[in-house]
């Protein structure tokens, strides 16, 4: 067996490894795994987070997600389950409503699961919302202004902001690009990111539909701690030990 203390590339590499298949790792188990002390574990995860491979946290360290793209690029990627998710997030939508649907490709998906007879006002920063929502006769849609981020796919800066403050949303449904049970969700757009902080202030329940695989992770920006999202929309398949570890944190979790 490899002495791994004796050999400290080759114990990097292994943490990389396990940080690539599992999104995270555990300084305590890695310690035992690898026959080093838990010092040691930090003192690498300290290296792989100056690499930008990982971000640590208490007891360990989450895996950096790569960036997925533009929003274009996003909309034919893993579109069953993200259809499967937004499905679920238009059937929590409450009737006779004011809600706020964010940029995002899996907020899109939800505009083809809304019933017709729905009655709402939806606000949204999304132009390709916005015009899915025009065939809904009893949806009152309000569309913010400003500059489109072509990453993100809507509307960020200090003019959406300004007219969000002027709503106050039931429900709010917010994209991100990546979220753990330690760091929370997280973005790559900080402009992006700062918009959604604002929604999130505005609304009485925010709710996230995300795909398996944003989940463990962290992105470059906060967006919001566990604690401010009230429902989490995953994939069934995610690891039971990180759905245990998000309900702790008194997120209800809806799984498809």
């Amino acid at each position: 067996m490899l002495d791994y203390a004796a050999f400290p590339e080759q114990r990097q590499a292994l943490i990389r490894q396990t940080l690539r298949e599992q999104g995270s790792v555990v300084c305590a188990e890695l310690a035992r795994q690898l026959g080093v002390s838990e010092h040691t574990v930090r003192r690498d995860l300290h290296e792989l987070s100056k690499e930008g491979l990982c971000k640590k946290v208490y007891g360990g360290a989450v895996l950096i997600v790569p960036d997925a793209g533009t929003f274009a690029i996003r909309k034919e990627h893993n579109l069953s389950a993200k259809e499967a998710i937004a499905q679920k997030c238009a059937e929590r939508i409450k009737n006779a409503s004011c809600i706020f649907i964010d940029a995002g490709t899996t907020n899109l998906a939800m505009t083809r699961f809304l019933p017709q007879t729905l009655v709402a006002t939806v606000v949204t920063n999304a132009p390709d919302i916005a015009a899915a929502l025009l065939n809904f006769a009893a949806i009152d849609v309000i569309m913010l202004g400003g500059r489109i981020d072509k990453n993100s796919g809507g509307c960020v800066g200090n003019r959406a902001i300004e007219q969000l403050k002027g709503v106050m949303f039931d429900q709010a449904f917010i994209g991100g690009c990546a979220m753990s049970p330690d760091t929370g969700l997280t973005g790559f757009n900080y402009d992006d990111c700062e918009f959604k902080k604002a929604a999130i202030r505005q609304s009485s329940q925010t709710i996230v539909g995300l795909t398996a695989e944003k989940i463990p992770g962290v992105a470059r920006f906060s967006v919001a701690s566990c604690e401010e999202i009230d429902v989490l929309v995953i994939e069934d398949k995610l690891d039971r030990a990180f759905q245990l570890a998000l309900k702790e944190k008194n997120i209800t979790l809806v799984t498809v």
